[in-house]
């Protein structure tokens, strides 16, 4: 699919604010409301919008910590990727598994209560999972969130 530039506006305008109307975001690019509403249409059609998503605040919600794991997988007992996949999804503090190539094998997102809360998901739940070999966490300090390119 080949985006023009209005495209492309419409994309940053949703990127800010994915909750903006139609007859909103048609204002803001010069266009009116359907032609605004087939354009999203046409992109979410297309998969270039995969989805809406709510941004949480975690901290408000009572997660004041965040720790990326970097997990390297044993070696010896041969554990399928899809086992610790599927092992590790049932985990609710866990927000993201990604599957990266380097010194580890998974990068995982985890948020908890407080440090305490975190080291008993660790030992109790992570550190469990079938495979999980070498383990690096990382407390995550401040984040910004910069909006990729369009």
């Amino acid at each position: 699919m080949t985006l023009d530039e209005t495209d492309r506006a419409l994309l940053q305008a949703l990127a800010l604010d994915a909750d903006q109307s139609t007859a909103r975001l048609g204002q803001k690019l010069g266009l009116s409301q359907p032609a605004a509403w087939r354009r999203i249409r046409r992109l979410q059609q297309a998969g270039v919008i995969a989805a809406r998503r709510l941004d949480l605040d975690l901290e408000k919600l009572g997660f004041g910590v965040t720790v990326f794991l970097g997990i390297k997988l044993a070696t010896k007992g041969r554990v399928s990727l899809e086992d610790f996949e599927r092992a590790v999804s049932g985990i609710p503090e866990v927000q993201t598994v990604d599957h990266v190539l380097g010194l580890y094998d998974y990068r995982l997102r985890v948020v908890a209560r407080d440090l305490a809360d975190f080291e008993r998901v660790l030992r109790r739940r992570i550190m469990t999972l079938p495979g999980v070999g070498d383990v690096e966490a990382n407390v995550l300090l401040s984040e910004e969130r910069r909006r990729g390119p369009l």
